[in-house]
C-alpha cells in the first residue's frame, strides 16, 4: 500500500489505460477521483474501485476544458481534503481525420491539441499549487512513443504528444521547490477499445503486434509503471519521458521504417 493516504486525479478513466490505472493506484492505496466525459462512464471505473474495497468518487469533465479541470482539483480537495497524484491520463486518436497538415480540418488541428496537450496545462495549472501544499506529489503525464518517432500521417496527434514531452521537462524544473515531480510516459500500441480503430482485423493486429520487440503492450502494465511513477520509489525521476513501447521505437529507423 506505497500510496496509503495519497488523493489522486485520473483523467479519460473509462476504460483503457486510465481505467487500469486508476484501478492499480487504488489497489495500492490511493483515494481517486476518476473522469471522463459522460458520469455514467466515470462511475463504472469508480463502481469497479469501491467493489473492490477501494475508495473513488466518480466526476463527469471535459479534460480539454480549462473550468472543468479547475472543477476536478476542486472536488479531489474538497472531498479528500488533499492532493497529490495527478495522472494526465485523457486523450484522443482522430484517426481518419488527423493526418498530413495541408490536409487537417483546424478544427480537427484544434481539439487534437486541445484534449492531448492544453488538457496537460489546465490540471497542472490547477492541481501543482494544492499539491505543494499537500507537502509534494507526483504528476504523470500520457506522451506516445509518436512523441520521440512520428511515422507520418498524424501531425496533431504527433505535435501534441511531442508537446507534452516538452511540457512535462520544462514543468519539472519549476515544480522541483514545491516537492512535485512531474514525468512523462510513451507507450507504443497497447491492446485497448481506442486502439481496435487502427487494426480493425486480426491480421493488421498481428502485424502491429510484429512492429513491437514483445508483442502488444496490455493496459495493465502501462498502470504498474504510473503506479511506480507516483510513489516514492520514483523518487529520482523528474522531468523525465520514458519510452515504455516493448521495443516498438527501437525497431524503427528514424523514418520510421522497420530495421
Amino acid at each position: 500500500m506505497q500510496l496509503a493516504n495519497k488523493v489522486a486525479i485520473v483523467t479519460g478513466a473509462a476504460g483503457g489505460i486510465g481505467r487500469a490505472s486508476a484501478l492499480a493506484l487504488a489497489k495500492a492505496g490511493a483515494k481517486l477521483v476518476v473522469t471522463d466525459l459522460e458520469q455514467e462512464q466515470a462511475e463504472s471505473t469508480a463502481s469497479l474501485i469501491r467493489d473492490d474495497g477501494g475508495d473513488a468518487i466518480a466526476l463527469a469533465a471535459d479534460a480539454g476544458v480549462a473550468r472543468d479541470a479547475e472543477r476536478t482539483v476542486t472536488t479531489a480537495v474538497d472531498h479528500y481534503g488533499a492532493l497529490h497524484i495527478v495522472y494526465n491520463n485523457a486523450g484522443v486518436a482522430l484517426i481518419g481525420q488527423d493526418g498530413f497538415s495541408p490536409d487537417i480540418d483546424p478544427e480537427v488541428w484544434d481539439r487534437v491539441i486541445r484534449i492531448n496537450l492544453s488538457s496537460v496545462f489546465y490540471l497542472c495549472h490547477y492541481a501543482i499549487p494544492h499539491m505543494a501544499k499537500a507537502g509534494g506529489g507526483s504528476i504523470v503525464n500520457a506522451a506516445s512513443s509518436m512523441a520521440t518517432l512520428p511515422l507520418g500521417g498524424m501531425d496533431a496527434y504527433a505535435a501534441s504528444k511531442g508537446g507534452v514531452a516538452m511540457l512535462t521537462k520544462s514543468l519539472s524544473a519549476g515544480c522541483g521547490k514545491h516537492g512535485v515531480r512531474v514525468n512523462a510516459i510513451g507507450p507504443g500500441y497497447v491492446d485497448t477499445p481506442m486502439n481496435a480503430v487502427i487494426w480493425q482485423s486480426e491480421e493488421l493486429k498481428a502485424g502491429f503486434a510484429r512492429g513491437h520487440a514483445t508483442g502488444l503492450q496490455t493496459a495493465e502494465e502501462i498502470a504498474e509503471l504510473v503506479v511506480f511513477l507516483a510513489s516514492d520509489a520514483s523518487r529520482s525521476l523528474t522531468g523525465a519521458m520514458i519510452t515504455c513501447d516493448r521495443g516498438w521505437t527501437a525497431t524503427k529507423r528514424p523514418d520510421g521504417l522497420p530495421i
